[in-house]
C-alpha cells in the first residue's frame, strides 16, 4: 500500500488495511517509534509492538471483522505535523466469541511528514460509553 500523501488520507489507509488484515501495511501508517493507545488502554511504543498487538487478535476474534473510519478534522501544527479526528466502527462477526457486533470509537492521531510521506506518530482509540453507566454507545451517523 502506497504511504498517505495527505492526513486526511490516514484514516482510509488505516481502514484499508485492517480490513484486508495486513498487519504489515498497518504498521507501515506509522513512524518506527509510534505509540499507540488501544480502546481499552493498553499503551504500546513502536512498529514492531503495534503490530504484535493486533497480529493475533487478527488471526482470532478480529478474523472477520471490518472497519469504516469517517475523517472529523485534520488540525496543522505546521508543514509537516498535524492532529486528526476520525470516528472508527469496528463490526466483529462470527468470530469475535461475543458474536456479531459494532463498537464505535473515536481516534486522535498525531501526524507527521517526512520524506514526503504523513505518518502516525502518535494514536489513541477511545470507545464511546456512556460515563454513568459504563455502557458502550453508538453514535448516530454524521453525529459530531
Amino acid at each position: 500500500m502506497p504511504h498517505p500523501s495527505l492526513p486526511e488520507d490516514i484514516p482510509g489507509a488505516f481502514q484499508a488495511a485492517w480490513n484486508v488484515h495486513d498487519m504489515q501495511a498497518l504498521g507501515g501508517l506509522f513512524h518506527a517509534d509510534a505509540t499507540f493507545v488501544n480502546r481499552f488502554g493498553h499503551y504500546v511504543r513502536g512498529v514492531e509492538e503495534i503490530v504484535a498487538m493486533h497480529a493475533p487478535i487478527h488471526a482470532s476474534i478480529y478474523s472477520d471483522s471490518t472497519l469504516e473510519n469517517e475523517l472529523i478534522d485534520v488540525v496543522a501544527l505546521g508543514e509537516d505535523a498535524a492532529v486528526t479526528h476520525f470516528w472508527s466502527r469496528l463490526a466483529a462477526g462470527v468470530a469475535h466469541p461475543a458474536g456479531p457486533h459494532v463498537v464505535d470509537t473515536l481516534i486522535l492521531a498525531v501526524l507527521t511528514r517526512q520524506a514526503g510521506a504523513w505518518r502516525i506518530k502518535a494514536l489513541e482509540n477511545v470507545t464511546l460509553t456512556d460515563p454513568r453507566t459504563g455502557k458502550t454507545v453508538l453514535r448516530d451517523r454524521g453525529a459530531r
